[in-house]
């Protein structure tokens, strides 16, 4: 069993940025950042496969949000600029130990905040 812990959410204006961290307990071989926003379901929002470090995003963050890692730490970190209201939502760091950064991603963080007012 792995353990995945997040921080790093809060309240900030539209244009403002956050850092998200994420530490796993244990060895994965990919972590990510998915998030729930209301009314629509859980989406992945951006991953990292330690085997390359090759990150893949959801398309409509690219250029605004960047993943980073740690291999040692087993820590990843999503930077987010130019934060719009509808990045408002939980945000969860997964962690698994698939081939690819797609997934599946076997164990899940309790969520992090992030709300972004207008």
């Amino acid at each position: 069993q792995v353990h995945v812990a997040e921080s790093g959410g809060g309240l900030v204006q539209a244009g403002g940025s956050l850092r998200l961290s994420c530490v796993a307990s244990g060895g994965t071989t990919i972590m990510g950042w998915f998030r729930q926003v209301p009314g629509k379901e859980n989406e992945f929002v951006a991953g990292l496969a330690w085997s390359d470090l090759s990150p893949a995003y959801k398309d409509s963050i690219k250029g605004r949000f960047t993943i980073s890692g740690d291999i040692d730490k087993n820590m990843v970190y999503l930077q987010m600029n130019n934060l719009k209201s509808e990045d408002t939502g939980v945000y969860y760091c997964a962690a698994g130990r698939a081939i690819t950064v797609r997934g599946p991603y076997d164990w899940w963080g309790q969520g992090t905040q992030v709300t972004v007012s207008s």
